[in-house]
């Protein structure tokens, strides 16, 4: 039978996988998002997001505008595709966390 540590490393490996994924996608939206959308790129500090002198309140903006769908009323199609990928990418990656740090305190 499989240990209760064999599944929760293989979980642990799935969700850093998947959080990479997702920082990944996040910086090619910011570096698309600086053409596309400049002043939304302003307003969520796209030049210092990544940094750690980062302003939290700019990023949870682009939090809110991600889960709002706001940029389904956008013209290019490459933005909005990206868009997309990480909404999708932040809600599988917070799912798998939380099932990952269920798993971590049960076994």
């Amino acid at each position: 039978m499989i240990s209760g540590d064999t599944i929760l490393l293989a979980l642990m490996l799935v969700t850093c996988v998947n959080m990479a994924r997702y920082l990944t996608a996040l910086r090619s939206l910011i570096y698309i998002m600086r053409e596309a959308h400049p002043l939304l790129y302003q307003q969520v500090d796209g030049g210092g997001f990544f940094t750690t002198h980062g302003n939290v309140t700019k990023q949870v903006r682009l939090f809110h505008y991600l889960k709002s769908k706001e940029y389904h009323h956008h013209h290019d199609p490459v933005f909005t595709g990206k868009c997309d990928r990480v909404r999708e990418l932040f809600i599988l990656s917070s799912g798998l966390l939380a099932v990952t740090l269920l798993a971590a305190f049960m076994v």
